[in-house]
């Protein structure tokens, strides 16, 4: 299966985790909200990669059993998958920012959908989840 990314929208009671991206000009959507997730490695499945990824990025270990609901679409760079998950809201304590991004927070999810620095595609996708 080729793929090149994966992202995850993340709920934890009925907030959603977002990351404040880095203020770099060499990276796509600069200082926007973004969901954990990323790039492939070697021959990683869409699980295993946003997975990984927000390990390293919020410090949260998700099961695989606990990704619910999934979809890929097509971006520019290739296929991309989009996930959700469900978690209890007092995940919330062992949440540590990785080495990447400038903070996180709790979003209410509709606000998510409708924030001007939301990254656009993520959004959108995350709205095709909410009205499903």
């Amino acid at each position: 299966m080729s793929f090149s990314g994966a992202k995850l929208a993340l709920f934890l009671g009925a907030e959603l985790l977002v990351i404040k991206r880095d203020d770099k000009s060499d990276i796509p959507y600069p200082g926007f909200w973004d969901l954990p997730g990323g790039g492939r490695e070697n021959e990683e499945s869409p699980e295993d990669c946003v997975l990984r990824e927000t390990l390293e990025e919020v410090s949260l270990s998700i099961p695989v059993s606990d990704l619910t609901w999934s979809k890929s679409y097509q971006r520019p760079r290739g296929t991309v998958w989009f996930f959700v998950s469900h978690q209890p809201a007092d995940l919330v304590k062992q949440v540590e920012l990785g080495a990447e991004g400038q903070c996180w927070r709790l979003m209410d999810p509709q606000d998510y959908c409708r924030d001007t620095l939301a990254v656009p595609h993520f959004a959108e996708q995350l709205r095709g989840y909410l009205n499903r």
